[in-house]
Formats: C-alpha cells, sequence, structure tokens
C-alpha cells in the first residue's frame, strides 16, 4: 500500500479491519461488515480514497479542494473520493473525512453492534 499514514488510520479506528477486494482491485476497510472507507483505483488507474460523508460536509469539501469528487462507483450525495496523486487535501482534512464516514457507519449498526464497540 502506497499510503500506510491514511491505512494506518483507518485501522486505529475501534472495531475496524481491513479486507482486500481483488475483484474489485481494492481495499475495504469495515465496521461489523459494513464499509466506511476503501482504498482502491479510478477508471483511469488513479489512486483514491472514497469515504462516506455528511452531505453538507461532502460539498464543501468538493467546492473546497480539486482533489475531491463525488463518490466513484457510489452513491454521489453520500460518498466522496479523494485523488491521492497530488492531493491538495491536507492529511488532517483527509482525518476528518475518515472520522466522518466511520461515525456515520457506526451510527447506522444495530444498537447491539454499536454496543460492542464501545
Amino acid at each position: 500500500m502506497k499510503y500506510p499514514e491514511i491505512e494506518n488510520y483507518m485501522l486505529s479506528k475501534k472495531g475496524s479491519i481491513r479486507v482486500e477486494k481483488a475483484e474489485w482491485d481494492a481495499i475495504l476497510f469495515r465496521v461489523s461488515d459494513k464499509m466506511f472507507a476503501m482504498l482502491g483505483q479510478d477508471g483511469k488507474g488513479h489512486d483514491i480514497l472514497t469515504v462516506k460523508c455528511d452531505i453538507a460536509f461532502g460539498e464543501m469539501l468538493r467546492s473546497q479542494y480539486r482533489s475531491v469528487f463525488p463518490g466513484y462507483y457510489m452513491n454521489k450525495q453520500h460518498w466522496n473520493s479523494v485523488l491521492l496523486e497530488e492531493c491538495d487535501v491536507p492529511f488532517e482534512v483527509l482525518c476528518e473525512m475518515i472520522d466522518d464516514s466511520y461515525r456515520l457507519i457506526v451510527a447506522s449498526l444495530k444498537k447491539t453492534q454499536r454496543e460492542q464497540l464501545q
């Protein structure tokens, strides 16, 4: 993986697991079997990070950073992708995006699954 600091940050999340998805040529990061992030490539072979974001937060990021665009092969409202090559998004903002995605996914889990993460 070319982006160990991003991968390590995602794995630091409680309950986070890394799953290689060979047919997508991607690495998924899941919590309780729900994906909160994906490292993969777009149709042109560029490395991307895809995360779920609050709609308003995602729109703000898209308008502020040229590297952020609607989620590649995902719901364009809720998911955003970040072009990692020549990325203009600071690492701290990437972490905020990952945090938001993790929070949204954990909130969607069943109560018993959320309790296991506490």
